[in-house]
């Protein structure tokens, strides 16, 4: 499920696996814990991760409080963010869920820790975060940004993958889904 944030323009993303019913949340928003929390009730999901794409000062998660109301929930980032979670992973590393995986593909830029997630399938998903949004990309211009690394990372890991990818960006601030 895509959800959205009208207040942040944030996109939030429910993934599950049909067979286990283990789910993940990416880029959840504090402010929509009840909202998601309903969803994944109502559709008898397990959730099993909180997965962030990055760490910023505009980017509040709610993982950490659905954590305490779901203590068996692990918060999942980029151990390059240097925030808090109960998973820190590198590059290359997965998360996996009931039969699916999501690959941590690393896509600094935006931020020193950005991490663009990558699910292999047909078609295959790549959850970017604020790395690459809808015809532009996120600022540079705080928080260790660099827009040379950004356009690298874009290039070189996210416009080389399969032809058939679908992209899934961090925000709409324009209404241009």
């Amino acid at each position: 499920s895509q959800l959205f944030d009208p207040e942040t323009s944030t996109y939030t993303y429910l993934l599950a696996c049909e067979q286990t019913k283990e789910a993940v949340l990416i880029d959840p928003v504090l402010e929509q814990k009840f909202r998601d929390l309903a969803i994944i009730n109502e559709q008898g999901l397990n959730l099993k991760y909180v997965v962030n794409t990055h760490c910023h000062a505009d980017h509040v998660t709610s993982g950490g409080v659905i954590r305490k109301e779901l203590p068996h929930v692990k918060t999942v980032i980029a151990r390059a963010s240097g925030a808090k979670a109960d998973i820190l992973v590198e590059p290359g590393e997965k998360v996996e869920f009931g039969r699916l995986s999501l690959d941590a593909i690393a896509t600094p830029g935006h931020t020193d820790g950005c991490i663009s997630w990558f699910l292999s399938g047909s078609p295959s998903l790549i959850f970017t975060g604020d790395t690459l949004l809808i015809r532009g990309c996120g600022r540079t211009d705080f928080q260790h940004g660099d827009s040379g690394s950004l356009y690298d990372n874009v290039h070189s890991k996210i416009f080389t993958l399969p032809g058939d990818t679908l992209v899934y960006p961090g925000h709409d601030y324009k209404g241009r889904n």
